[in-house]
């Protein structure tokens, strides 16, 4: 379910590099309150009032795609 999913990840780095408008699904509040807390991990985001499962989805989904990205672009630099 989304909640052991959410479990596994609420220790997950939020990068401090972090810019909340490039995250589609996140509502203006949402955005606001990321940007004020600057939370540093998913858990932490997932304590900020007014901040909704969907919201943590988007915001997980965002943090791991830009992983997945850094990723491959070391190993074509790398290779």
């Amino acid at each position: 379910s989304d909640i052991r999913a959410f479990r596994k990840d609420e220790n997950l780095t939020l990068p401090t590099s972090l810019d909340f408008n490039e995250i589609g699904g996140l509502s203006t509040e949402v955005r606001q309150k990321l940007a004020k807390a600057q939370p540093p991990t998913l858990g932490a985001a997932a304590r900020i009032p007014g901040v909704t499962p969907a919201a943590l989805t988007a915001l997980l989904r965002h943090v791991q795609k830009g992983r997945r990205n850094k990723a491959e672009t070391v190993e074509i630099s790398a290779a």
